[in-house]
């Protein structure tokens, strides 16, 4: 989406225009007619906060952008509101809009914006023909007294963020291999000015990743393992933020084979690399003065002849034995070679993102995410502020000391699943056996990919996680 500032739009509009205002007090300055006002103030009755006046050769949308309750609850109703409007002016064909802002403090708008561009996401690299249809909508010309140019310029960054990572989850496992994405990487790390690694097949073998490889072995294609490091000069911060996504690229389960249904949509289980990749674009892209680093490990998991099996106990990173009782259960795998290799770093905090239990989804749906701690309560606290603020909501799991006693072994050091219960803290609780640092684990499971349109997220991967990253290491530097 193209973005620019234009000047304040004449008493004589020519051109298809969004207003921004509060009040019907509003509405005189805008050079609209007697007829105009008055049906604009009746719709308004009927308790509409969005209104379309049609001058045939272009559009009126009035936005009445005065919305009650929390500011997290107001920043979100504004941006479904930038969301109907671009349906509409797609409807209407419109490809360039101009939107003028005359109430609404900077917040508000940039919300309005945001939801504008993001519902404006799609996905049609794969439709043909008459299938093909693209929304015609590429250009947003601002007035606006509140947003600076460094204010449109960060909004446009990480919209695009938003859009890699989406493209990336929705892109099939036939083009989206590890080496693709570590590629795709090391390309938003050339563009943004961050220092992008990526480790082969045998670097891993020779680092001893252990989990990495074993999920691998059903593979015909290698794994990779890819670091992407933003430290500016400027950093406000010695020791780094590290975020940890899971690349699972392709999940069939392996061995411990998925149903069907419970299949189709496993391209999707590298969201949490998505994320940190997309996240981390945005950091460097705007130059933000903190010191990040994102690893992620990727491959997919598939049950070849040599695939891992229920059974084997596999040798990780850091020389820990695990059982693995189920080869569905990989996600935790290749995530803890990860989280062994953070230590070298010396973090302040690891946040770790992962699509990694079907229990976080059946416990709260597509609405949030779980998240769970280990001696990180302020900087979980921001978090759940920033996921509030851009409303990637965070619901708090426990992680008592109890729930460890179920993912202990009778042959190795432990076993990579707990049985039936608590499935989502099980897992927490296996990472956290490889950590000692801060640590806040994320499961994306439920909002990372929808089966159908809800609001700006789109069907398919909603790049959930990535405003949430930029929000957090934001707040960083504001503080």
């Amino acid at each position: 989406m193209n973005i620019q500032r234009v000047e304040p739009v004449e008493k004589s509009i020519v051109e298809s225009i969004i207003f921004l205002v509060k009040s019907n007090k509003d509405l005189t300055p805008l050079g609209l007619s007697r007829e105009e006002i008055e049906y604009i103030k009746k719709e308004k009755k009927l308790k509409k906060d969005i209104i379309k006046l049609n001058r045939f050769s272009y559009r009126i949308y009035i936005a009445y952008v005065n919305v009650k309750g929390s500011l997290s609850k107001k920043l979100e109703t504004i941006r479904g509101f930038g969301n109907t409007i671009t349906r509409h002016v797609n409807k209407s064909e419109i490809e360039k809009i101009n939107i003028s802002v005359k109430a609404g403090d900077k917040n508000e708008t940039l919300a309005f914006l945001e939801g504008m561009i993001l519902g404006n996401y799609q996905f049609i690299k794969y439709k043909t023909g008459e299938n093909r249809k693209e929304n015609k909508l590429k250009t947003l010309c601002i007035d606006s007294d509140v947003l600076t140019d460094e204010d449109l310029s960060e909004l446009q960054i990480v919209t695009k963020a938003v859009y890699h990572a989406r493209d990336f989850v929705n892109e099939p496992d036939s083009f989206m291999t590890a080496t693709q994405l570590s590629n795709e990487a090391k390309k938003l790390g050339s563009d943004s000015g961050a220092k992008v690694e990526v480790f082969t097949k045998r670097k891993i073998e020779s680092l001893k990743m252990g989990g990495l490889l074993a999920v691998n072995r059903g593979s015909i294609d290698p794994p990779t393992f890819t670091i992407f490091i933003w430290k500016p000069e400027n950093a406000i911060n010695i020791r780094p933020y590290v975020f940890v996504g899971k690349g699972v690229v392709y999940d069939t389960g392996g061995l411990s084979l998925k149903p069907t249904g419970s299949m189709d949509t496993m391209k999707s289980d590298m969201a949490g690399a998505a994320s940190v990749i997309g996240g981390l674009y945005a950091i460097s892209k705007s130059n933000l003065p903190v010191y990040v680093i994102g690893l992620i490990p990727a491959t997919d998991n598939r049950p070849d002849g040599n695939a891992y099996t229920p059974g084997d106990v596999v040798t990780m990173y850091d020389g820990s034995t695990v059982e693995v009782l189920n080869t569905d259960a990989e996600g935790r795998m290749i995530l803890a070679d990860a989280l062994s290799y953070a230590k070298q770093y010396d973090p302040e905090l690891v946040i770790d993102i992962a699509t990694l239990t079907g229990a976080a989804s059946r416990a709260i749906g597509p609405q949030a995410m779980v998240g769970m701690k280990v001696n990180s309560d302020s900087d979980f606290k921001k978090l759940c502020e920033s996921g509030d603020r851009v409303h990637e909501r965070i619901v708090e799991f426990p992680m008592w000391e109890e729930y460890g006693e179920m993912i202990k072994s009778e042959i190795a050091d432990i076993k990579n699943i707990g049985g039936v219960d608590a499935g989502a803290i099980t897992a927490a609780k296996f990472l956290e056996h490889f950590i000692d640092y801060p640590y806040i684990h994320l499961d994306i499971a439920g909002p990372s990919f929808l089966s159908k349109v809800a609001g700006y997220r789109p069907f398919g991967g909603t790049g959930v996680g990535v405003r949430l990253f930029y929000d957090f290491i934001k707040s960083k530097v504001s503080n």
